[in-house]
């Protein structure tokens, strides 16, 4: 993650749901430990994997039973969504949350966010191409980074509209934008982009509600 990036969320860290996010006197990067961010990679590795694989009977019967092993080990340490390393480490590509498509912050600033994000073979949609629930999410979630760095503060989504220019191809790393169009009192609206290279895939209008004090 950039030094501008960090500097842009001094003061407003991560909601882990609906891309919004919250202030906190501290942005932490050592939950999970100095290898958290392996255990995610592996974890994706798991994912793409599992996408494209066709295993024989043997191997799913072995397969299930190793799987089943590790749920029942990280079912033992579960905490809570607040606290959880996936989501709120700001070191990590999409703070290491899993569920998102992995992207990489390049810049933040009040005019808006810069991200280069990588759909992976997990996030197919078809003939090599992202789905476009996917590219949903990820406008959804660097949308909500771009409202909390305009106006430093919490915010949730009230829609989200993507309009789809292009293919949006798998394995190769785009460029996001996204920025604050206009503020008006609490709303937020955002405009955003995705290339690849000159290439425009696709864009997103959305609003974010600036959230009042006691709303979560």
């Amino acid at each position: 993650m950039s030094e501008a990036n960090d500097r842009a969320v001094e003061t407003v860290e991560e909601d882990p749901h609906e891309g919004g996010f919250r202030p906190h006197a501290a942005i932490t990067t050592e939950r999970g430990g100095p290898r958290y961010g392996e255990f995610s990679e592996q974890v994706r590795l798991l994912m793409d994997n599992a996408r494209y694989a066709c295993p024989d009977d043997e191997l799913v019967d072995e397969l299930i039973e190793h799987l089943t092993a590790v749920n029942e080990r990280l079912a033992k340490v579960r905490i809570d969504e607040w606290h959880s390393p996936a989501g709120t480490r700001i070191d990590l590509p999409s703070r290491g949350n899993i569920t998102l498509p992995p992207y990489e912050v390049v810049e933040a600033a009040e005019d808006g966010v810069v991200a280069d994000l990588v759909f992976r073979d997990f996030h197919l949609g078809g003939n090599a191409a992202a789905h476009g629930g996917h590219v949903a999410v990820a406008f959804d979630d660097i949308g909500g980074f771009a409202s909390a760095v305009a106006i430093q503060h919490v915010s949730r989504t009230a829609y989200l509209n993507v309009q789809y220019r292009s293919i949006t191809p798998l394995n190769t790393t785009l460029r996001v934008r996204a920025w604050a169009d206009k503020i008006e009192g609490r709303k937020v609206f955002i405009k955003g982009t995705m290339h690849d290279g000159d290439r425009l895939c696709a864009e997103m209008d959305a609003l974010f509600i600036k959230l009042n004090p006691g709303q979560a």
